[in-house]
């Protein structure tokens, strides 16, 4: 029987960055990345927006670092990507991100940028579900992807199109180009394409989630926060998914990108055989449920319904770009000002950990981004 281990820690705004430490050692950071190659830190900024529950939160990118650094990985990259929805560079200054890697001189590249890296046609040696099928022209991947670690950094929160979304989605903006809505009527078959690529070109996958604030709704923007203080870490990408989506109130292996990474033994989807180390979370369901939002209803419907048929027309067209400026309305025009504001402000600011993000500096120049890190401000606060 396939075992693996996923470390769960409970923490708190004054020891978070200790706890990601201790969470990673206990989650077998060193068994599964080699010190002597490049890590990539990959984030999950799910929208550039500062929504709390959506994006890797400073702490846990920080926290990262620090744990990685100590261990001997002198070498860290972060490579962003952009998505129809989100501006990378927005993203990584609204979110608070940037200044913590000016802080700890982490080179940022951009996959999408040509000076920064090319994009290679890759013919994998797994057997693939769909993604030869959906790019008969050939899968493009980055080649300075190839021979690296990556360390995937998402968040505890659900998803309109696949249920849950965490380390195997994080793959999702960095592996693959602008065409992605290409895949999405396929999307958990893809996820699981994408990790078999993840286990073929990188020297070592791991993760960090953060669950400190976990979105529970029309995901991965529309949700409500919901303060959980947790932080989970793995080697297994399938089995950390797993325990993320049992501890949301899901039946993981009911997830159909978790379950078909179990069968194809990409990791392991079953919580009875996964060893959970750290907090007793047997117990644990958060009672999250998915729903939809406007968007989403409109996804279904050219998606998942007999519309799809129509989907060439629409998504490999330039019709798709019509698409695209309405979701950007949407999020960043209807429900960002008249429901996420609101929900930020009740949910998340007011909270333990809003108060902590507020600590962390907007400005990568500013004297804040090169001092004393906010958890210490925040101890003599």
């Amino acid at each position: 029987m396939q075992t693996a281990k996923v470390a769960v820690l409970k923490t708190d705004p004054q020891t978070v960055l200790a706890d990601i430490g201790r969470l990673m050692s206990l989650a077998e950071l060193e068994q599964a990345l080699p010190k002597d190659k490049t890590t990539i830190l990959k984030d999950n900024i799910s929208w550039h927006l500062p929504y709390l529950s959506a994006n890797t939160t400073p702490w846990q990118l920080e926290g990262t670092i620090q744990a990685l650094r100590k261990a001997g990985y002198g070498t860290l990259v972060t490579v962003h990507n952009n998505t129809v929805v989100t501006n990378p560079y927005k993203g990584g200054m609204l979110n608070r991100l940037t200044p913590v890697y000016r802080r700890y001189g982490v080179e940022e590249r951009y996959n999408f940028r040509p000076a920064d890296m090319r994009w290679i046609e890759y013919k994998p040696k797994a057997r693939l579900r769909v993604l030869d099928q959906v790019y008969p022209e050939g899968i493009q991947i980055p080649e300075y992807f190839v021979g690296k670690n990556i360390v995937h950094l998402p968040t505890v929160k659900t998803h309109i199109y696949t249920t849950t979304t965490g380390a195997m989605k994080n793959a999702f903006g960095g592996l693959l180009n602008t065409k992605r809505h290409y895949t999405h009527s396929v999307i958990h078959e893809t996820l699981v394409d994408l990790l078999a690529i993840q286990k073929e070109i990188h020297t070592g996958i791991f993760a960090v989630m953060d669950g400190t604030l976990c979105g529970n709704g029309p995901g991965p923007r529309t949700m409500i926060p919901v303060e959980k203080d947790y932080l989970l870490a793995g080697r297994d990408s399938v089995a950390l998914d797993a325990v993320a989506a049992k501890m949301m109130g899901f039946d993981p292996m009911s997830i159909p990108y978790i379950r078909l990474a179990h069968e194809d033994g990409l990791g392991v989807g079953r919580p009875q055989e996964i060893e959970v180390v750290g907090e007793d979370i047997t117990n644990v369901n958060f009672g999250f449920q998915v729903g939809d939002n406007f968007a989403s209803r409109f996804g279904d419907a050219l998606w998942f319904s007999p519309l799809k048929a129509l989907q060439r027309l629409f998504f490999r067209t330039p019709i798709v770009y019509l698409f695209i400026f309405g979701s950007y309305v949407y999020h960043d025009f209807l429900w960002w000002p008249v429901k996420g504001k609101r929900a930020q402000r009740t949910h998340a600011l007011s909270t333990k950990w809003g108060r902590l993000f507020e600590r962390y500096p907007i400005d990568p120049g500013s004297p804040a981004a090169h001092s004393a890190h906010p958890q210490e401000t925040l101890k003599r606060a």
